[in-house]
């Protein structure tokens, strides 16, 4: 059993898709756009053909599932996505700048009493997301 985070967007999936995919230096598995829906299916509304229906991106063995969709969504401050490493500092402060570049850092990732290195900060999208850096 594993559970992916799915990431909702209106109109900008395609734009988080490829931000993660660099940042994260990520692999698009799958990506379909409503364009792709079969037409003899149940109509999807006036969602823009080009927008993403769903896709997933996968890093190392863990998954991000990505759709835009027309429903009004707003960021959810209950949850963070987190980013575990086993003591690779140079690998969490290059994953902590290139997530949070055009974001706002909450937390700088600095060294703490319990790991490594820690920091938190909603990337530009408005995702929450901790990384951690065990010792």
């Amino acid at each position: 059993m594993h559970v992916y985070p799915y990431l909702n967007f209106n109109g900008r999936g395609e734009e988080a898709l490829n931000f993660y995919r660099k940042a994260l230096d990520g692999e698009i598995a799958i990506l379909m756009r409503y364009a792709d829906a079969p037409k003899d299916g149940p109509a999807m509304g006036g969602i823009d053909p080009n927008w993403v229906m769903h896709a997933r991106l996968a890093f190392g063995s863990n998954v991000l599932m990505i759709s835009d969709t027309d429903r009004p969504m707003a960021p959810s401050q209950q949850i963070s996505l987190s980013i575990n490493l086993d003591g690779d500092t140079a690998s969490a402060e290059k994953v902590f700048a290139a997530l949070s570049e055009g974001g706002q850092v909450t937390l700088p990732l600095h060294k703490t009493f319990w790991n490594a290195l820690f920091g938190c900060f909603n990337d530009k999208f408005g995702v929450n997301w901790m990384i951690n850096c065990q010792l």
